[in-house]
C-alpha cells in the first residue's frame, strides 16, 4: 500500500492500533475481525473475497 490514510483508532491488538478503516490508492477497507493466528503465522485461507490481512493479524474488508 502506498501512502495509506488511516481512520480513527477503535482499539488495540498486540500493542498496535486497530483502525476503523484504511484507504489506499482510492480503495477503502473497513476493519472486520482479528485473524486466527498461531506460532507459524496467520493462514491466508481464512480470508474471503475482497479481504486483506494487515499486521499484526487484523482482517480488513473492502468497503462497498
Amino acid at each position: 500500500m502506498k501512502n495509506p490514510v488511516y481512520g480513527p483508532s477503535v482499539g488495540t491488538h498486540l500493542g498496535k492500533p486497530i483502525y476503523k478503516s484504511i484507504e489506499s490508492d482510492g480503495i477503502k477497507y473497513d476493519y472486520d475481525r482479528k485473524a486466527e493466528c498461531d506460532t507459524d503465522g496467520c493462514p491466508l485461507q481464512q480470508l474471503g473475497k475482497n479481504e486483506l490481512l494487515f499486521n499484526p493479524g487484523l482482517i480488513y474488508k473492502q468497503a462497498s
